[in-house]
């Protein structure tokens, strides 16, 4: 609803010059065919529009010409007709990007992470923002909340992971209660946490890459000794992930996390998650805001760990995405889960439908405690 906000004041406005800054960030896939039908119509008006987007579906469906930036330099402009999105994403990290890896056909095994009647109360409103969710996750597949923000699954991952307490409900690690645990027991316990908010949730900006590597886990034996880091142990573990994550900065692990760049910021995040190697791998818009080739990296990851029997809780709003990495979908909306899909059995318009409430029978599921399956 902001965002629809200030494209109202933008338009409003009747200004000339339109500048769209990752306009379809949080939107439905049928708001943002509305949008893109805005933009043709605004062009057609004589409005000159600026749009900023790494969505390549979207910019090939609305530009005149493909403008490239890369590192901050201009690359190429391009004549959106004469060229290709394989070419586009080519310039655009330097070499041929697979925007999607496909996935194989995977059985999953035991269940990891149960989720029975969760509710959440907002301590300001007083309202339910979680309304008695159910879920599981098994070994070996990626369980994917998909909705709006603002519909509830950023709440259910604070109940999960301890940020936010919850108020009814039962989660369950490899068969252990954990639902009143501290974040630090829940750490312990077997929980990887890629956040949606790396800045606020996910590093310390003022810190090293070195202290970010073991940012929670200093206290373990491996790092630290009567209350003082390991400085030598840090290093080659903040050297390793700098290695094998490709993370790059202007200097070595002794750069300050503020100075890089959001996708290297996001593999620090992503390396020292999956390094420990725990049970559960909870993952909340990894790729929000980065280039395509930082998106191509973490989804390779993530199909890694699915590959190595990790169960993989995925929040997204990105359809594409979902689609691509998905084995099971639950679409939330206004804090239910009203949907639970297979993605070879649904459509990106279907799931959008759910995801914004237009759909009939998420009235009728939000009324009946129910929600459909496909």
């Amino acid at each position: 609803m902001q965002q629809k906000v200030e494209i109202l004041k933008m338009l409003y406005r009747k200004n000339d010059i339109l500048i769209f800054d990752e306009p379809t960030a949080v939107l439905t896939e049928q708001e943002i065919q509305e949008f893109l039908t805005i933009l043709r119509n605004l062009k057609n008006e004589g409005k000159s529009i600026i749009f900023i987007s790494h969505k390549l579906n979207e910019v090939f469906e609305v530009s005149d010409e493909i403008t490239v930036i890369r590192k901050g330099k201009y690359i190429d402009t391009l004549e959106t007709k004469k060229t290709s999105k394989e070419e586009i994403s080519a310039l655009m990290v330097g070499r041929k990007v697979k925007e999607f890896i496909k996935k194989t056909d995977k059985t999953p095994l035991e269940e990891v992470l149960r989720v029975e009647h969760l509710s959440m109360i907002d301590p300001f409103t007083k309202k339910k923002i979680v309304k008695d969710v159910s879920f599981n996750v098994r070994k070996g597949e990626i369980v994917t909340l998909a909705g709006i923000d603002g519909n509830g699954q950023q709440e259910i991952i604070y109940g999960i992971t301890g940020i936010k307490k919850i108020n009814e409900g039962l989660i369950t690690l490899d068969g252990k209660d954990i639902s009143n645990c501290s974040i630090r027991e829940k750490i312990k316990s077997g929980i990887s946490h890629i956040p949606e908010d790396r800045h606020k949730y996910g590093l310390i900006l003022d810190y090293s890459i070195y202290e970010n590597s073991v940012l929670n886990r200093y206290y373990e034996n491996l790092f630290s000794k009567y209350f003082f880091i390991n400085e030598k142990t840090t290093k080659d573990f903040g050297d390793s992930l700098i290695e094998k994550y490709d993370i790059r900065s202007s200097g070595d692990g002794n750069t300050v996390v503020r100075s890089m760049s959001g996708g290297n910021q996001q593999k620090i995040i992503v390396g020292r998650e999956i390094e420990r190697n725990q049970d559960l791998l909870i993952a909340v818009q990894p790729t929000r805001g980065l280039d395509i080739g930082a998106i191509e990296t973490i989804h390779s990851l993530l199909l890694e760990q699915r590959e190595n029997n990790k169960a993989i809780l995925l929040v997204t709003s990105e359809l594409d995405q979902v689609f691509a990495l998905s084995d099971r979908i639950l679409v939330m909306y206004e804090g239910k889960i009203v949907g639970e899909f297979s993605p070879k059995g649904t459509s990106k318009e279907k799931l959008g439908l759910y995801m914004s409430g237009s759909k009939k029978d998420v009235v009728n599921a939000i009324k009946e405690g129910k929600h459909e399956q496909n």
